[in-house]
């Protein structure tokens, strides 16, 4: 799909672009006179907002975000140029990802600002009116936090504004953004329940959570203790018993999902396409997958023996950490009752040692290869222990408590129990514990890709090498080395052309 700017996202209601979700009138365009006229007009407009969430650009790529890191490889022509990201061979005028995150963000505050300015004209019910609001700000929220991470300086809009002005906004610094990302959690927190009328939709505990994760990523820890309290102060969360059956469809919506984006095998897109992206090409019966995203040697190695012993060369995977076979498909596994051969191909012809298992809906029978009814979790209670930890480890106040904290997540599931760490480290060696913990627990689930943003550690990550199943080279990442200047990305050339008042970010 040709991607829209900023300029034409503020068109999206008055104009004809098709979105699904407005196709109700005849007209090729929607007038305040005959569309804010009821509450199921008021619904259609925050779904509305809702379903960018499932776009590519923010939560849509799911697990493939890990082709950003070291830690997976991705061929280089679907599913958002992921691979040149993570390589460091993308520029400003790199297509998909970089600019569809962009566009789908502002798509996000444009229908959120039309909301928030035509709310009034409907009359509706104080408690829902407040939930709605509630969930719009978090959305809102949601797409600032998104451009603060991903971009730094940005333009803030908070009203639905013309065609001339979207092409004259000037950027706000990066820290306001963050504020402003901020103040929307902040306005969603007060406006919404601990529970909701339907699963997906956004809560108290989700606003807390997604604060919780701004305030981690800007290094403010204080305020993350904070919130970590009031999270658990609502008393509705807690560790899932398997962290396999955590990522399984008869599991969904389950006592760790703080968020998710929903899915369901139906008609017009509804369900997800990732999980057949990831899924292993050549070995299953049925739709095939596509090998997408293949685990490097080097995450496998990551995963450590159940005991603390060293790992055996002559047979590697006994006695390993049960996460690495329930996140990754290795030699020597079933998937579906078939063997996982030692080298597959994925569609460019690429051989991989590796694939993906987490997040593939392993055994879940679909209408088609594009309506995986497997959910996206953006936000889990296992996520909350873990910044806990790392705030309790960065302001140096109890080293103990957070090691125990990371100890809860290595041995509490009835599925996971590894030795568990010591608590009688130095702040160094438990930030070591913390990252490296990090790194496996949450492996394809789209947080490493900001985790190395956010600790600045690119350098010590590249160059890193990517090797195929039988010990060949595919390619090197970042072969010149990392810059501190790829911890943003870059400002789209698009972007830049309609807009003098943008600025490129330094080193693109």
């Amino acid at each position: 799909m040709k991607h829209l700017s900023i300029l034409f996202c503020t068109l999206i209601f008055l104009s004809g672009c098709k979105e699904d979700y407005l196709n109700v009138l005849p007209q090729d365009k929607i007038t305040s006179a005959s569309f804010w006229t009821s509450e199921d007009d008021v619904d259609l407009a925050l779904n509305g907002i809702y379903s960018v969430l499932r776009h590519r650009g923010i939560y849509g790529a799911g697990p493939s975000l890990e082709a950003c890191t070291p830690d997976a490889f991705q061929w280089a022509h679907w599913n958002g140029k992921l691979q040149q990201i993570g390589d460091g061979s993308a520029t400003a005028s790199t297509g998909e990802f970089i600019p569809e995150r962009w566009t789908m963000c502002y798509r996000i505050i444009y229908r959120s600002n039309y909301l928030l300015e035509n709310i009034d004209q409907v009359t509706l019910d104080a408690d829902y009116k407040d939930r709605v609001l509630g969930e719009t700000h978090f959305l809102r929220g949601i797409a600032y936090a998104l451009l603060a991470e991903t971009y730094g300086d940005v333009p803030i809009i908070d009203q639905v504004i013309s065609a001339q002005e979207a092409r004259e906004v000037a950027p706000s610094p990066r820290q306001e953004v963050w504020n402003k990302a901020i103040a929307e959690y902040d306005m969603a927190i007060s406006s919404l329940k601990a529970t909701a009328p339907a699963a997906g939709r956004a809560t108290k505990g989700a606003a807390l959570g997604m604060k919780m994760r701004a305030m981690l990523y800007q290094g403010k820890y204080e305020e993350v203790l904070d919130l970590v309290d009031q999270i658990d102060a609502l008393d509705i969360y807690e560790l899932f018993p398997s962290y396999e059956g955590l990522f399984m469809v008869e599991n969904e919506n389950n006592p760790e999902v703080i968020f998710d984006i929903q899915y369901i095998d139906g008609e017009q897109g509804q369900g997800n396409f990732f999980a057949w992206l990831g899924r292993p090409q050549g070995i299953t019966t049925g739709a095939d997958g596509a090998s997408d995203v293949a685990p490097t040697q080097q995450m496998v190695d990551k995963y450590e023996m159940i005991d603390g012993s060293e790992v055996d060369p002559d047979n590697p995977y006994a006695g390993r950490d049960p996460r690495l076979d329930f996140s990754i498909l290795r030699p020597g596994t079933l998937y579906e009752g078939l063997p996982y051969p030692g080298v597959i191909r994925n569609h460019t012809g690429q051989r991989v040692g590796f694939g993906m298992r987490k997040y593939t809906a392993e055994g879940v029978s679909v209408s088609s290869r594009r309506q995986v009814p497997l959910n996206f979790i953006v936000l889990r209670y296992g996520d909350v222990l873990m910044s806990k930890a790392e705030a309790l480890i960065e302001t140096d106040q109890n080293i103990p408590e957070a090691i125990a904290l990371i100890n809860r997540i290595r041995t509490e599931r009835d599925d996971v129990k590894i030795t568990a760490l010591s608590t009688d480290l130095s702040q160094e060696e438990a930030r070591k514990k913390l990252r490296k913990e990090r790194r496996i627990e949450f492996f394809l689930e789209g947080t490493y890709w900001s985790d190395i943003k956010r600790w600045d550690i690119g350098s010590e990550l590249y160059p890193s090498e990517v090797r195929a199943g039988d010990g060949s080279l595919i390619e090197i990442k970042f072969p010149a080395g990392y810059d501190a200047h790829y911890n943003l990305l870059p400002i789209p050339d698009d972007e830049l052309s309609l807009n003098d008042n943008l600025t490129q970010n330094p080193g693109w």
